[in-house]
């Protein structure tokens, strides 16, 4: 693996630490399996790749985070004022997305940054590790605020809601609030990471959130694999160095010859083999 196929891997994990985190949100923190994932990370491609082609990049970031939020609200709306099924919610949002995406794109399924400025030009100097700093400088950044958050009141009252919301309901903690909230603030790291995927690549696709939330989930799992502290922070840290594992993973797996139109499923084989490992070992340690 030559130096720029590894900055490559580092640059995309660094990217998927921010989808893992916003998956950490909804999956840890809440306990909802949020199946919004796919469809928020395309708006953020999405705002991001329109904003950018009008010369206004950073923006892109902010709006794409913003849009993300609404369409985790609108899961969360769902869930909460509607009272549907939670998964159902998820599918719901994310296929009325595909049109709502298409119409932020002008009905186009991709569009090229080709010679447009992006967030990563200002640090061209530091070639080729111009879009680790940037990236990584988010990565940390988001990760110091994550800590401080969830140790608020409000981040605890989260944290207790997936833990055990009946007792916080009995505590006159609204619920409803802390999901709409927590969706949100989870759909919204991820339409940023969107963002920050398009112009860290160069084009924006209809079909680029696909799978998305299955690399959310492994991120997580692997990373709490070889991280095992409870403490938050550390959780925070796991789900980035996950990202960054599953990252080579792939591009190992590339570099040996294995078709990009299979990596979704060697996606899936991960997630599958990294929740079913510890609990094999735990029947063989009872048998």
């Amino acid at each position: 693996m030559n130096s720029t196929v590894a900055i490559g891997a580092f640059e995309l994990g660094g990217i998927f630490a921010l989808l893992a985190l916003g998956c950490y949100i909804s999956f840890n923190v809440l306990d909802i399996p949020d199946l919004t994932v796919d469809g928020s990370f395309t708006t953020g491609c999405a705002v991001s790749v329109i904003v950018t082609t009008a010369n206004y990049p950073g923006l892109g970031l902010v709006l794409a985070f913003v849009a993300g939020c609404l369409a985790g609200l609108m899961t969360g709306l769902l869930m909460t004022k509607l009272k549907i099924n939670e998964i159902l919610s998820g599918i719901l949002t994310q296929t009325a997305l595909y049109s709502v995406n298409l119409r932020i794109m002008h009905q186009t399924p991709n569009i090229s940054l080709m010679d447009q400025k992006t967030v990563f030009t200002g640090f061209k100097g530091f070639d080729p590790f111009d879009k680790l700093i940037v990236i990584y400088a988010i990565v940390i950044i988001v990760v110091i605020l994550m800590n401080y958050f969830l140790k608020t009141q409000m981040g605890l009252a989260l944290r207790a809601c997936g833990d055990n919301e009946d007792m916080v309901r009995a505590s006159s903690i609204d619920t409803d609030k802390m999901k709409l909230i927590g969706l949100a603030l989870a759909n919204g790291l991820v339409g940023l990471s969107g963002a920050i995927y398009t112009q860290q690549q160069g084009y924006a696709d209809i079909t680029s959130g696909i799978g998305m939330m299955v690399i959310g989930l492994a991120s997580i799992i692997i990373g709490q694999t070889f991280i095992r502290s409870t403490k938050i922070i550390w959780t925070l840290v796991a789900a980035v160095v996950g990202a960054i594992i599953y990252r080579f993973i792939l591009t190992i797996a590339i570099m040996a010859g294995v078709p990009s139109g299979d990596l979704n499923m060697l996606s899936a084989a991960i997630v599958i083999v990294a929740i079913a490992v510890p609990i094999l070992k735990r029947r063989k340690k009872h048998a």
